[in-house]
């Protein structure tokens, strides 16, 4: 049997049966801890277990900054008022980037750079100024070498849908139309690996990136959230050439599948680089199921092809790195959440909840173990907590705007 997950990354899943009233409970208290946390100055140091050299110090941006943090607050419901916070965090970025190499066109992006910072400041109060510097922001980033949805013009196009949806402004329109014909431009056929895929310049190495964060999937599903923009002929070619693409790169063991981070890389690693296949949102299976179930909703075929990789997600278990959304429990719950929307099978929704219930266990367990909250949207309790509102109510999206489905 082919091992298509690690099982020292996963833990036993909690045995507590699903209770709407604890997950309830639960996101009043994160969003509680979060805000006793908060200060004007320090907003929400780096936790523990994000640091990478940078102990301490606020960062501002979404994926692991005040900028994510105050978004989730907001969809949470807060009562608290972070509109002059939000609105101050584009200069806090530009005095001080979250990440040294963020110069130039890497902090234009939307996880990791001023386009996310400004769509977050906007959605708490619009302003017609700073919308035209998001405008000029999201214009600068067509021909980004990176074209992933961290960095790159995919990321701008989930800001530009965004904006669109709240303001009606045709120049919106105009803008995605162009950052989808750049990102288009480079699905692009590989005549060695036999399917169309892009090309990342990502952390000074170009790499072909299969995943939702850095690649593939998430590139995908960033230029099928408009299709009254990107045509009928062109929204069937991508889900063609999608399924064409994800089926090709799948690792498949009877009724389990995974995906590795790159394409054309093997379950030993890619010629001289060795890596262990892995099952989280930004790299593996639920990550693909969780960004790629909307493709070709009626295709049989695609659709067993997500079953396994959502049936290989529930095999491995929730995830020791914690909660979070990147490489996290509820990351990988999202897949069950998508098979759900995609099938109407309940026990995609049943599993959801279960892994919700973990969520739970696992904030609980960190916050006692390091004597606070985890205040980041893609790896702590902040986006913990929107994966169990949306187990409350599948309805509600965790968000196309923040590169999330």
């Amino acid at each position: 049997m082919t091992t298509l997950f690690d099982a020292a990354s996963h833990e036993p899943l909690t045995t507590e049966p699903w209770d709407e009233g604890r997950a309830a409970a639960a996101i009043a208290a994160i969003v509680d801890d979060a805000e006793r946390a908060f200060d004007a100055q320090g907003l929400w140091p780096i936790h523990e277990r994000d640091v990478d050299g940078d102990e301490g110090r606020a960062l501002s941006g979404l994926y692991l900054g005040a900028a994510g943090v105050i978004w989730a607050l907001h969809e949470l419901g807060t009562q608290r008022d972070f509109a002059e916070v939000a609105d101050g965090l584009d200069r806090r970025f530009l005095d001080e980037p979250d990440f040294e190499p963020e110069k130039g066109e890497a902090a234009l992006g939307l996880w990791m750079g001023r386009s996310g910072i400004l769509a977050v400041a906007d959605r708490l109060s619009p302003d017609p100024v700073r919308r035209d510097l998001l405008l000029d922001v999201l214009e600068r980033n067509i021909g980004n070498p990176t074209v992933e949805v961290m960095w790159g013009a995919p990321g701008s196009l989930l800001v530009a849908s965004e904006m669109l949806e709240r303001t009606g402004d045709p120049r919106w329109a105009d803008l995605w139309n162009r950052l989808a014909e750049d990102v288009w431009s480079g699905f692009v056929e590989d005549e060695q690996l036999g399917y169309r895929i892009w090309t990342q310049l990502l952390y000074g190495t170009v790499a072909q990136y299969i995943s939702p964060a850095h690649g593939f999937a998430g590139n995908v599903a960033a230029l099928a959230g408009r299709p009254q923009l990107l045509g009928p002929e062109r929204t069937a070619e991508l889900e063609r050439e999608a399924v064409r693409t994800s089926t090709a790169t799948a690792v498949i063991d009877g009724d389990l599948a995974n995906w590795q981070p790159l394409a054309g890389e093997s379950l030993e690693g890619s010629p001289g680089r060795v890596r262990p296949i892995r099952t989280q949102w930004c790299h593996g299976a639920p990550g693909q199921v969780a960004t790629l179930a909307g493709i070709a909703p009626h295709d049989p075929t695609y659709t067993r092809l997500l079953i396994a990789g959502g049936e290989l997600t529930w095999k491995a278990g929730p995830l020791r790195k914690g909660p979070g959304l990147c490489h996290g429990t509820a990351g990988n719950g999202l897949a069950f959440l998508a098979l759900h929307r995609r099938t109407g099978d309940q026990l995609w929704l049943d599993r959801a909840r279960r892994f919700a219930m973990h969520c739970i266990e696992q904030v609980e367990a960190g916050r006692q173990q390091y004597g606070h909250g985890w205040h980041s949207l893609w790896t702590g309790d902040p986006g913990a907590a929107l994966y169990l509102r949306s187990c409350i109510d599948p309805e509600a999206r965790i968000g196309i705007d923040i590169g999330c489905w």
